[in-house]
């Protein structure tokens, strides 16, 4: 019997199905959050799997062309954030946060840092819309 431990690679470089990976974890995170966030997101997306796959794929496309330049998105992330119900500029820093964590659990440290970088200027530019 091996006492091997398996010891998950973490990716240099950003693809298609890293970001696929990317999504899942957040999202998953997103789901089991307690701040206030999981409930905004339950009430928009949905509770089913269904529901979440497809908010899951929409938003990694939105990622793909953000990062590689390679996306079937459609959509406009600005209004669907200003058709929400109020909620409190602090979760986006939440937000943030557990992006910061599922990053780190899939990327090298430079890769994650550069993909925070981005999501760190869209959440700034989102906020300075939202409420200013």
């Amino acid at each position: 019997k091996s006492n091997l431990i398996r010891i998950k690679m973490k990716y240099n470089e950003i693809t298609s199905e890293n970001i696929a990976e990317l999504m899942e974890s957040f999202y998953e995170a997103i789901r089991e959050d307690e701040t206030g966030l999981g409930d905004i997101f339950n009430h928009k997306i949905g509770t089913t799997e269904e529901e979440w796959d497809a908010h899951k794929a929409k938003i990694g496309e939105f990622w793909k062309g953000v990062l590689i330049g390679e996306s079937t998105f459609r959509g406009n992330p600005m209004q669907a954030h200003m058709n929400l119900d109020p909620f409190p500029p602090e979760l986006f820093d939440n937000w943030l946060n557990l992006f910061k964590e599922s990053l780190n659990s899939i990327y090298e440290p430079q890769i994650a840092d550069m993909i925070l970088m981005r999501a760190q200027m869209i959440a700034s530019r989102f906020k300075s819309v939202l409420y200013s």
